[in-house]
């Protein structure tokens, strides 16, 4: 049982790493292209559009891996 828990805590947070650094990544894409007059500009809200959605998944499973106080 303590082996499944601790490959299932290792499996987030190896994810939540990925995720991380994807959207560190989406940052620095999206200034460089917002740096781009000629940017396109539905491309552009795209990227932000993701990085939002990441934001709100990597807060989520950081949420996830903290452990309840109250249990």
């Amino acid at each position: 049982m303590t082996d499944n828990v601790d490959t299932e805590v290792f499996s987030k947070r190896r994810r939540l790493k990925e995720l991380r650094l994807e959207h560190r990544d989406l940052d620095d894409v999206i200034a460089r292209l917002s740096a781009d007059l000629n940017v396109d500009q539905l491309r552009l809200r795209r990227l932000k559009k993701r990085k939002l959605l990441l934001r709100d998944l990597i807060e989520k499973m950081e949420s996830e891996l903290i452990p309840d106080l109250n249990a």
